[in-house]
């Protein structure tokens, strides 16, 4: 049964897993005090880097159905818990692991569900939700109430119809560089004929300073 102290630990990780847009979990081994203040700072207002124990984020993460980041707790433990956009907190991350290679990113939970390293890398290479969402708005324009629409949309959505739209702009870009007909053979049958139009230091927990068990 965990003491007082170690359930309000507990409480304090899993409201900023239910808080925060992603938690990305990483080994932290060998770097300094210093070092880690300049990752923290790069994820942006209201994120930020805690260390933790791993067997009470364990618990934390069973409590609300992440019990997937399990084999991820293991060595020395900090977790980037980020607020506003994934995409960016994931691009400093890996920016700052490049420069720093002592960090090693182990996964962690993006919009809800847990992802690995790989995919924590991937959505770093992704555009920027802003991005993303000015390209989409541009295209639909005219249209008003889709727009508004995609701004209210999770990056996973934004991601997917960014995709689709480029599909369609490549499937539409054949028939539009298509040669021009041959001319109607002659002045009667060309007025006959219609031309067709063409349509973006640390802040840690209570048990920061604890050991693991």
């Amino acid at each position: 049964m965990p003491t007082q102290a170690k359930a309000a630990v507990i409480d304090e990780i899993t409201e900023r897993f239910q808080n925060s847009s992603a938690a990305v979990l990483t080994e932290y081994r060998g770097l300094t005090v210093a070092q880690l203040t300049q990752l923290r700072r790069s994820l942006g207002e209201g994120s930020s880097y805690a260390v933790v124990k791993n067997t009470l984020t364990k618990r934390a993460a069973d409590s609300i159905g992440f019990s997937d980041l399990a084999p991820l707790l293991t060595g020395p433990t900090a977790i980037a818990f980020i607020e506003g956009d994934p995409v960016n907190a994931a691009k400093a991350i890996r920016d700052f692991a490049r420069a720093n290679p002592l960090l090693v990113v182990k996964g962690g939970v993006v919009e809800g569900r847990t992802v690995d390293a790989a995919e924590v890398t991937r959505l770093a290479d992704v555009e920027s939700r802003e991005v993303l969402l000015a390209k989409l708005a541009g295209a639909m324009k005219g249209n008003l109430t889709k727009a508004a629409g995609l701004f209210q949309a999770p990056l996973s959505q934004v991601a997917r119809l960014a995709a689709a739209l480029q599909e369609k702009k490549a499937a539409d870009a054949p028939a539009a560089e298509a040669p021009a007909a041959a001319a109607p053979a002659s002045d009667e049958a060309a007025a006959d004929t219609t031309p067709d139009t063409a349509a973006q230091a640390t802040d840690s927990p209570a048990a920061d300073a604890a050991s693991d068990d």
